[in-house]
């Protein structure tokens, strides 16, 4: 088994149980893992809880750790790029269809880039402070390639998430580490070209032919992405 440890942070709305299949499949192959829930998104969250109190906990998990590989899925890769530079045990980053702000941008202006609705789009709907999914809109965005049993389980584990996670800007510096960008093809929640130039800030891009969430639709494929050698070191 290797010392390094992989860090797994889900995106908006979700919790640690987005790594489900994933984290058994890492375990079959001998490989270190964690998750944790990102307070932006658990119940009970502060209204005021932003991208640097997720990033902050990231941090938090990673100082128990060897060495690390953070890899964010969607809003997760916001909060990796956040926190990617107070850990001095990084060895890596991995994306899964995920935003890479640059410094100073937050996620909502990051996902402006390319105005295009995406079904996503049409599933969030406001709440105060908070941003919730609408159920059935929920499953065809972000679960459409997904086995039906799969999809109504992970739909029924959705959170609110704040609203100030998404407006808060990005505020670390680049690190010196090599990253990996996973371009998910047939994604129906961030929009193809985001994800494509989301990519052009890593050392390396692939692709994976999945929607939103290959984490429950393509656990194997998406572990082969995830423990393939991380390139030659570029900054973000």
């Amino acid at each position: 088994m290797s010392d390094t440890t992989y860090i797994l942070v889900h995106g908006a709305w979700g919790g640690g149980w987005c790594w489900r299949d994933v984290g058994i499949e890492l375990t079959r192959r001998d490989t270190n893992w964690t998750v944790l829930d990102l307070p932006s998104s658990t119940h009970g969250a502060h209204s005021n809880t932003f991208l640097a109190d997720d990033a902050r906990e990231v941090v938090e998990i990673a100082k128990l750790e060897g060495p690390v590989v953070l890899v964010g899925h969607s809003y997760g890769g916001a909060v990796i790029t956040e926190a990617a530079d107070q850990i001095p045990n990084l060895e890596g980053l991995v994306y899964v269809a995920a935003f890479v702000p640059v410094l100073g941008q937050s996620v909502s202006e990051a996902n402006d880039e390319f105005p295009n609705r995406t079904l996503l789009d049409e599933a969030i709907e406001a709440d105060g402070d908070f941003l919730r999914l609408i159920p059935e809109r929920a499953a065809a965005a972000l679960y459409q390639d997904c086995e039906e049993e799969i999809a109504t389980w992970a739909v029924s584990q959705l959170t609110p998430q704040t609203i100030s996670s998404f407006r808060s800007p990005r505020s670390s510096f680049d690190v010196d580490v090599p990253s990996r960008y996973i371009v998910c093809m047939n994604d129906e929640a961030v929009d193809l070209r985001i994800q494509t130039m989301m990519a052009s800030r890593c050392s390396k891009m692939a692709t994976i032919d999945s929607g939103h969430s290959p984490m429950f639709s393509h656990p194997n494929e998406l572990c082969d992405l995830i423990l393939t050698n991380l390139y030659t070191p570029r900054r973000l």
